[in-house]
């Protein structure tokens, strides 16, 4: 099932205890559906503390049978008004993450002088000057395979960091005043995204050089990277089970 919700009052995805999750509150809502029995649930992947998804993946394996329209019906029904259901599949073979080929990520940057309160929880935010043209020329060095140890966060637990990247642009949203970031890979570590938001953003206001992402693979040195932009920007925006289409290719 694909997933769509609001992360800003979630402590992530992954159920916690005595804690409000997504999947918290999904699991919650299956076992209503079977008056108490639990069902337990997988996602494509976790997303933090107030980060959103246009396109979480989930799977579960249902006790009863029910078709896939009655599920999407049966499960909005009993979902709060910050989580959505929009695609419900029946398959016997699938895994939600281990079955994924890649993630599309976006992230919004608001560039208004103040901080915005209707868009505080929805974007990040940066008031600085900013060239644009050096942060797209930037992201050209991100396209490929590389080690991007400069830009896991402490929290992380996979040792191996290496990570191909398909896809890395920006576009500038002028009419709301904002930035918006996309990236495609294969994976990506914890806080990656939001670290290479930070040093892009960093590139973009000439305080690093603009082939630092290069630098910094070289280095493996996460405090040479420094920032991560917060979580309020972040979308988990699509996961790829085929391909990834050519058109978000730049790496062929």
């Amino acid at each position: 099932m694909k997933v769509r919700y609001d992360g800003h009052n979630f402590h992530g995805f992954q159920r916690q205890p005595n804690l409000r999750t997504v999947q918290g509150v999904i699991e919650l809502g299956l076992k209503k559906m079977m008056k108490g029995q639990e069902v337990m649930t997988h996602g494509s992947g976790r997303t933090d503390a107030g980060v959103h998804s246009y396109g979480q993946i989930i799977h579960f394996d249902f006790p009863n049978e029910i078709p896939a329209i009655n599920m999407l019906k049966a499960l909005n029904s009993l979902m709060p008004l910050d989580v959505e259901f929009v695609e419900s599949q029946i398959q016997e073979d699938f895994h939600s993450r281990f079955d994924a080929k890649a993630k599309w990520y976006q992230y919004r940057v608001d560039c208004g002088r103040y901080t915005d309160p209707f868009k505080r929880f929805y974007t990040g935010h940066y008031p600085y000057p900013l060239e644009v043209d050096r942060i797209k020329i930037a992201l050209k060095d991100l396209i490929g395979e590389h080690d991007f140890t400069s830009f896991a966060a402490s929290g992380g637990v996979i040792e191996d960091k290496v990570r191909t990247i398909y896809y890395a642009n920006v576009t500038e949203d002028k009419v709301n005043n904002e930035l918006v970031f996309d990236f495609i890979g294969n994976g990506f570590l914890y806080n990656m995204v939001r670290i290479l938001v930070a040093t892009a953003l960093e590139i973009g206001n000439n305080r690093r050089d603009i082939h630092d992402f290069i630098r910094l693979f070289e280095v493996k040195d996460r405090q040479q990277a420094r920032g991560t932009a917060p979580a309020s920007g972040l979308y988990l925006k699509e996961v790829f089970y085929d391909e990834v289409p050519k058109k978000y290719r730049q790496d062929i």
